[in-house]
This record gives C-alpha cells, structure tokens and sequence, in this order.
C-alpha cells in the first residue's frame, strides 16, 4: 500500500533519529523520519475486510485516516520491498 504522509513536514531536512536530541542531526532519507520533501509511504499490509470502497488494513505504520495513493499486490516469488 502506498500512502501520502499528509501531516509530514516538507521542509525538514535533517532531524534526529527516533525524535531522541542525543542522536546526532540525521539526513531524512537515511532514517524512517515521515518528514520528506516527497513524503510517500510504502506499507506491508494484510487485507482484513471489504466494505464497499473502505478496506481495512493492518498491521500499519500510520495514522488512523492516513490517505492511500495506490494498492498493489505482492508478487509471489518476487523480492520484497
């Protein structure tokens, strides 16, 4: 699942990995920060039901209303993401 991290900041570079001030500053790109210039977020999810157009997914690393860009299946056979 491909989501748009719609509360990201896009105009952090660097922050402090896992929000802990005693880590050095830290590219964005090197760390799972949601704060990016381009903040899309790639998510491994299990289908748990269809209602309609509303899936629920899980387990996910978002918040709840987060908006969903794309689904693609996962290919067996093909290398993870």
């Amino acid at each position: 699942m491909v989501t748009w991290l719609h509360q990201a900041r896009r105009d952090v570079l660097k922050v402090h990995p896992r929000g802990d001030e005693h880590h050095p500053l830290t590219g964005v790109f090197a760390t799972r920060s949601p704060h990016r210039p381009n903040p899309l977020g790639i998510h491994r999810v299990t289908i748990r039901h269809i209602d309609g157009n509303l899936l629920l997914v899980g387990p996910i690393e978002a918040i709840d209303a987060t908006p969903v860009v794309d689904i693609k299946r996962v290919l067996s056979g093909h290398q993870d993401f």
